[in-house]
């Protein structure tokens, strides 16, 4: 089993190290079989490990596979190590798996493009590192990876770099994870500093023996790094930006892999939270919940298809980060894998119909739709179905969960996530019924037809996951909860406990779906009959996301610059300034004292002199005294 974890990662790196030598001579489209290979061959090595795993009695469902020891540094020493367990498994087999799906798609996607083969040495480069940071056994290695994605992510994002738009959006996702960069690196260093190992197992055994605000500052810090990478305000600014890219690596950073880190990590370190003071699991809550409305409100008046599914997984995001804030470590990652499933299948949809549409990406020159593209359409309206909460879709259960756990912990907290619920039934039934329903907007110059199977098969395959995945945790009896009982290892006893009874779940899930139909036939309302004008929700201030990316943007440009021009001449003149004098100052006393190395052998006999008379009498005045 533990060479099969090592294959994990070994292939998208094989494929990565091949295309990078080769891959202009292996063109297209050989170039992008060979990285979907590499992915699928990493899907099957993690099904590998998974079934491995299973054979195993629970409690021994945790090994750490070291391939070498990384960074020997005296009492600092860091191996290059793969925690196998229950937490990484799950990750690494969506992530591979959607990964591979969404490689397959990239095939056609990417037809014609004059960088194909470099396009798919990102991807698995991107996967690899991906893949680091979930199965890495210390915050090293998971940094390393962390910061991987991060470098991939600009790559990607600015992948056609020739628009400026495109440029600023890959340098605007690379800033903005910097700052969450930040908050990681201070953590991992606390971590250190207070118990000698970044090593996970060895942070978890002692997590109890923290003082609490250690524990609170590492957690306080974590999430400063998981805000960055999982869009959580006021650091999700990047994200929207980010669908400049092509549209299959906005599949692969929003739905299986980038995105999805900041959750991970946080449900990773669960012994620390549960070792933190108890407003840092209501900070993160608290955080993840507005930032759920937040996006949810800025999506509801977006005309391009991508931006609408860009804040969708802010949104979406955000109820993970309420799921791990309320203990809900279990429900956090059921809605981050049925989001997965569900948000690649929506974002691939989107791919295939601005593909058929030239590259257009304005709903409002959309419609009908549905008769042109018909397997499109019928994948993309359960994907619509299962974000939106509707059952038995995989997102209603998920969903779900998660709001069951917030009533627990705080009933406003879970009548925040119900407003937010209705929002993406009405704005995604939006989208839908904006582009597969309606009169026709697209010009008669436009024949929108469905794309190539290779693009047809990943929107099949994951809408069939789409349907289906709710059951991997079902809540009618604990003998369904097939996902609690197998992240039950990695969780160490700190998932929450629903204190409600089972006639109030009933109802909180009763109330939901009718959130969700409400939702829904608002947009009818709306969209279809023309009961009620447009304008009446799509809000100037929605639209442009009440103003918060673009006052981010005014104060880096005004008080921010100038601040940072303070900085940078304070470091010049007086940081460096300081060590120039320094080094002026010897410079200065070096040349001095080398006016005495003059040559001369009378001057050193005089120095010698002067030097024994100046001896003789300080002896005499010793002697004397």
């Amino acid at each position: 089993m533990g060479a099969a974890a090592w294959l994990i990662c070994a292939f998208p790196l094989a494929g990565f190290v091949v295309l990078l030598v080769a891959g202009r001579r292996l063109g297209e489209p050989r170039a992008g079989w060979l990285a979907t290979a590499a992915m699928a061959g990493s899907f099957v090595s993690s099904v590998a490990v998974f079934a491995g795993l299973m054979s195993r009695d629970p409690a021994d469902r945790r090994l750490v596979y070291t391939l070498f020891e990384w960074v020997p540094a005296g009492d600092f020493s860091v191996d290059a190590g793969l925690l196998v367990d229950p937490l990484s498994v799950t990750m690494a087999l969506f992530v591979t798996g959607v990964g591979a799906l969404i490689h397959l798609y990239a095939i056609g996607y990417m037809h014609g493009d004059r960088d194909f083969s470099k396009f798919f040495i990102y991807l698995n480069l991107f996967a690899f590192s991906m893949l680091v940071l979930v199965l890495g056994d210390n915050l090293a290695l998971t940094f390393l990876g962390w910061e991987g994605v991060g470098v991939c992510s600009y790559l990607l994002i600015s992948f056609w770099f020739t628009e400026e738009a495109n440029a600023a959006a890959g340098k605007k996702a690379f800033i903005t994870n910097r700052v969450g960069d930040w908050g990681f690196m201070l953590a991992m260093f606390w971590a250190f500093g207070a118990l000698g190992s970044v090593r996970y197992l060895d942070l978890f055994g002692h997590a109890g023996s923290l003082p609490s605000s250690t524990a609170t500052a590492i957690v306080f810090l974590m999430f400063v790094g998981a805000a960055g990478k999982s869009a959580q305000l006021p650091l999700y600014i990047w994200l929207p930006d980010a669908m400049a890219g092509p549209t299959p690596v906005s599949a692969l950073i929003h739905a299986a892999t980038m995105v999805t880190a900041g959750v991970y990590l946080m449900v990773r370190v669960n012994p620390l939270i549960a070792a933190a003071d108890s407003w840092a699991p209501d900070m993160i809550a608290w955080v993840g919940v507005a930032t759920a409305l937040f996006a949810a409100g800025a999506a509801m008046a977006q005309n391009d298809i991508k931006k609408v599914l860009a804040y969708s997984t802010i949104s979406q995001l955000g109820y993970m980060m309420l799921a791990v804030g309320t203990g809900a470590y279990v429900a956090a990652i059921f809605h981050m894998v049925t989001h997965a499933f569900f948000k690649a299948l929506l974002f691939l949809g989107s791919g295939s119909v601005i593909h058929a549409l030239d590259g257009d990406q304005d709903m409002r020159r959309y419609g009908a739709l549905r008769a042109a593209m018909p397997i499109t359409s019928i994948t993309f309206i359960v994907g619509w179905l299962a974000i939106a909460g509707v059952p038995p879709f995989a997102g209603f259960w998920s969903k779900d969960e998660i709001l069951a756990y917030a009533f627990d912990a705080n009933p406003a907290l879970w009548l925040v996530g119900l407003v937010t619920a209705v929002l993406t039934a009405f704005y995604m039934s939006r989208l839908v019924f904006m582009t597969f329903y309606g009169e026709a907007r697209f010009g008669d110059e436009r024949h929108p037809h469905e794309p190539s199977s290779l693009m047809i098969a990943p929107l099949v395959a994951l809408a069939g996951a789409a349907v289906v995945a709710g059951a991997m945790n079902l809540p009618f009896t604990k003998d369904l909860h097939f996902l609690g009982t197998w992240l039950k290892p990695s969780l160490f006893g700190n998932e929450a406990h629903l204190e409600i009874g089972g006639g109030v779940l009933w109802l909180l899930a009763l109330v939901a779906v009718v959130g969700a139909a409400a939702g829904i036939a608002g947009a009818v309302a709306v969209y279809l009959r023309g009961r009620l004008p447009a304008s009446m929700v799509e809000r100037p201030a929605a639209a442009r996301a009440f103003y918060v990316d673009e006052a981010v943007t005014r104060f880096v440009g005004g008080p921010g610059r100038r601040a940072f021009d303070l900085v940078a001449a304070f470091d010049s003149k007086v940081v460096d300034g300081a060590v120039d004098g320094v080094g002026r100052s010897v410079r200065a006393g070096g040349t001095a004292l080398r006016r005495v190395q003059s040559g001369f052998v009378r001057f050193y006999a005089l120095l010698t002199a002067v030097g024994a008379v100046a001896l003789l009498v300080w002896f005499l005045s010793r002697a004397s005294l």
